[in-house]
C-alpha cells in the first residue's frame, strides 16, 4: 500500500488531484474556526464549558466538524446539502417529473442537481435562522453569558446570511472535489468533519474516571467495530444473470453471464440519520419551552440516551427506515424489465414479474441482516459511553460506518486511477 501511495504521488496528474483534495479539506477545517459576524468567540467557549453539548445537536455538530457549537461561518457544515439530496431522491416517488428527469441521463441529472442546490440554500436559511435565534437561549442551556451580545434584528440577519453563504461555499467546495479531485466531495467533507472530532472524543473519555484504561477500552471497541464494518460493507449477495444469444445480421450478441451485486447494507447510514433526527424532535421542542413543564420533564425522563424506551425506539426506527429507504432506491420491477428488454434472466426464474418477485424476496431477507447490523453497530458505542457516564458523545457507530465507507471508496478511486496508468494499486 505504501508503494502504491508513493506511485500515486509520482504521477503528476494524480498528485495534483490528491493535493487539490487535501487543500479543500484544509480550507473546510479552517472555516469551522472562523466565528460568524457579531459572535463572541470567548463567550461561546465559556458556554461550551458551562453547558456542554446539547444532545439534539450532537449529530449535526459532528457532521459540521464542531463548527455548529462554535457558531462559525461553517456552522451548518454539509448537512443542508445532505438533507436536500435525500429529499430530492425521495421526491422521485412522489413527483413523476423527478422520476422522468432521473431517467433522462446526464441532462436530467443536471436538472436534479440544480433543484438540490436551490433546496440546499432554502434549508440553510431555515437552519441558520433557528441556530442564530436560539444562540442566546436554547442552544446553550444554562449559560451565564450571551454568545451574541448584541442580538438585534439586523445583527441576526447579517449572521444568518453569512452562515447561509458559508453553506453555499461548502457545497461549491464539495462539487470542486468531485470534479477536479479524488472521490466524492460531499463524502470527503463529511469524513473530514467526523475525523476531526475523534481526538476531542478521546480527550473527553480520558478526563472521565478510569483515564488511560478507558481510552484503551474505547480504542479496542472502535477497532473491533471497524473490522466488522469493513467485512459487512464489502459483503455482497450476487444474483447470477444469464443473457441469451441474439443474432442481428451476421453478428451474435449476448450469451454472457454476469450478476447483480446486492449489498447487505443497501441503505448505508441514512436510516441512522433519519432515526436520530426524529428522536431529537421532542428534545428540541422541550428546549425552547418551559423547562419545568410536564412535557419537558417527561421528555427528559424518557428521551435521554440512557433510557430503555429511547434505545428501543432508536432500534425500531433504524430497522423501519432501512426497509423504507431501500424500497425507494431499489426498484425490482425496473431491474426485471431492463433484464427482460435485453434478453437477461435469472437461471431457474422466468423473466418479468417472477424475476421481480424473486428480487424483492432476496432483498427483504438481506434487509433484515443489514438493518440489524446498522442498529447494533449504532447502539454499541452509545451504550458503552452511557455506562461510562460520558454524555453528549457524538462519535459512535455511525461515525465509524461513514469513516470506513468513505475510506474504502476513496482507496478504490485512487486504485482505479493507478490501474489506468499501469501501476500496482492499493487493493492488490
Amino acid at each position: 500500500m505504501l508503494k502504491a501511495l508513493i506511485s500515486a504521488f509520482r504521477t503528476p496528474d494524480l498528485r495534483r488531484k490528491l493535493l487539490f483534495t487535501m487543500m479543500i479539506m484544509v480550507i473546510y477545517r479552517l472555516g469551522t474556526f472562523v466565528p460568524a459576524p457579531f459572535v463572541s468567540y470567548k463567550n461561546v467557549q465559556i458556554c461550551l464549558d458551562e453547558a456542554g453539548q446539547a444532545d439534539l445537536l450532537t449529530m449535526i455538530n459532528m457532521f459540521s466538524g464542531g463548527g455548529m457549537l462554535q457558531l462559525s461561518v461553517f456552522a451548518l457544515g454539509i448537512m443542508p446539502y445532505i438533507t436536500a439530496s435525500i429529499i430530492v431522491q425521495l421526491m422521485r416517488v412522489v413527483i413523476p417529473r423527478f422520476e422522468e428527469l432521473h431517467k433522462e441521463g446526464q441532462t436530467g441529472q443536471a436538472k436534479l442537481t440544480e433543484y438540490t442546490r436551490y433546496l440546499t440554500i432554502f434549508l440553510a436559511i431555515l437552519q441558520a435562522s433557528a441556530i442564530m435565534a436560539s444562540a442566546n437561549r436554547g442552544l446553550f442551556p444554562g449559560c451565564s453569558v450571551s454568545p451574541i451580545p448584541n442580538s438585534s434584528a439586523l445583527v441576526l440577519i447579517i449572521a444568518i446570511l453569512t452562515v447561509t453563504a458559508g453553506t453555499a461555499l461548502i457545497m461549491w467546495l464539495a462539487e470542486l472535489i468531485t470534479e477536479r479531485g479524488i472521490g466524492n466531495g460531499m463524502s470527503l467533507l463529511i469524513f473530514t468533519g467526523i475525523a476531526a472530532s475523534f481526538p476531542t472524543m478521546l480527550a473527553t473519555v480520558s478526563r472521565s474516571d478510569g483515564g488511560v484504561s478507558r481510552v484503551l477500552l474505547v480504542l479496542g471497541m472502535f477497532l473491533a467495530i471497524t473490522l466488522v464494518v469493513v467485512f459487512v460493507e464489502q459483503c455482497q449477495r450476487r444474483i447470477p444473470v444469464q443473457y441469451a444469444k441474439r443474432v442481428v445480421g451476421r453478428r451474435t450478441y449476448g450469451g454472457t453471464s454476469t450478476y447483480i451485486p446486492i449489498k447487505i447494507n443497501m441503505a448505508n447510514v441514512i436510516p441512522v440519520i433519519f432515526a436520530s433526527s426524529i428522536l431529537s424532535l421532542p428534545q428540541m421542542i422541550s428546549q425552547f419551552g418551559d423547562q419545568n413543564s410536564k412535557f419537558a420533564q417527561w421528555v427528559s425522563a424518557n428521551f435521554n440516551y440512557s433510557s430503555l424506551w429511547y434505545l428501543l425506539a432508536y432500534m425500531a426506527l433504524i430497522i423501519f427506515f432501512a426497509f423504507f429507504y431501500t424500497s425507494i432506491t431499489f426498484n425490482p420491477e425496473e431491474v426485471a424489465d431492463n433484464m427482460k428488454r435485453y434478453g437477461g434472466f435469472v437461471p431457474g426464474i422466468r423473466a418479468g414479474k417472477p424475476t421481480a418477485d424473486y428480487l424483492r424476496y432476496v432483498i427483504n431477507r438481506i434487509n433484515w441482516v443489514g438493518a440489524l447490523y446498522l442498529a447494533i453497530v449504532a447502539m454499541i458505542p452509545h451504550v458503552v459511553f452511557t455506562q461510562m457516564g460520558v454524555q453528549g458523545m457524538s462519535f459512535g457507530g455511525t461515525s465509524i460506518i461513514i469513516l470506513v465507507g468513505v475510506g474504502l471508496q476513496t482507496v478504490k478511486d485512487v486504485d482505479a486511477q493507478l490501474q489506468q496508468r499501469h501501476y500496482e494499486g492499493f487493493l492488490r
